[in-house]
Formats: C-alpha cells, sequence, structure tokens
C-alpha cells in the first residue's frame, strides 16, 4: 500500500511544482495549474486525483478499474481517481508524471525538466 505521504512527496518532486489549498484539500500545481490534489472524503481512505489525459484516463480505468476511476463532474475533463491502497508502486509513480505532463507548459517539458524521474 502506498502512503499518503509517499503521494505527496513524489508530486512536491516534480520540477516548479507548488503546493495550495484547494477547497481544504492540498493540491499539486505546476505554473498555478492542477495536476494533482489529495482529498479526504468523510469516512474514506485519502485518495488522490490526477489530470490525465482521456486516453490515458480511458486505458487506466479500463485496465484497473479498482484503482482507477474518473471523478464525478470533472471525469470527463480527465480528472481521475486512484486508490492508493490497490496502486502498484510502477504505476503510482507513473501516473503523476503523465498529469504533470498533461498540465506543465510545453516549453517546460520539452527543456528536459524530468530528466531523472522518468
Amino acid at each position: 500500500m502506498v502512503s499518503w505521504h509517499a503521494a505527496k512527496a513524489l508530486a512536491m518532486a516534480l520540477p516548479e511544482t507548488e503546493e495550495r489549498d484547494h477547497f481544504g484539500s492540498p493540491s499539486f500545481r505546476v505554473k498555478g495549474k492542477i495536476f494533482a490534489q489529495l482529498s479526504a472524503p468523510e469516512n474514506q481512505e485519502p485518495r488522490p486525483l490526477v489530470k490525465l489525459s482521456s486516453a490515458d484516463q480511458a486505458a487506466l480505468t479500463m485496465s484497473d478499474p479498482s484503482t482507477f476511476l474518473p471523478a464525478p463532474h470533472w471525469g470527463r475533463h480527465g480528472s481521475t481517481y486512484k486508490t492508493l491502497a490497490s496502486v502498484e508502486e510502477p504505476i503510482f509513480r507513473d501516473v503523476p508524471l503523465r498529469s504533470w505532463r498533461q498540465i506543465a507548459p510545453k516549453r517546460l517539458v520539452a527543456s528536459g525538466a524530468l530528466r531523472g524521474f522518468s
């Protein structure tokens, strides 16, 4: 099982990431745009929300529907919940990278800022 703290540490390790409050939950942003958020719904395990491309969201939710679930309302825009209790370590690391790449300015992505992360 991946911890909430490990999810936060991974998000914060990505280039030019800053943490800000978003409706009482920590959100992680690159250049002011949210690419991930950690939420703790009442009486539930904390779970990350990541912004993915439609193709990545469809592939993950089809391959592992117990771990990945489109978010209500925002799911059609790529927002996807990830269950920490069931996510495997390689996927746990890959998904926030995909989310960061989806949101970060193209110049920042092309600059090689992720060298050593992928």
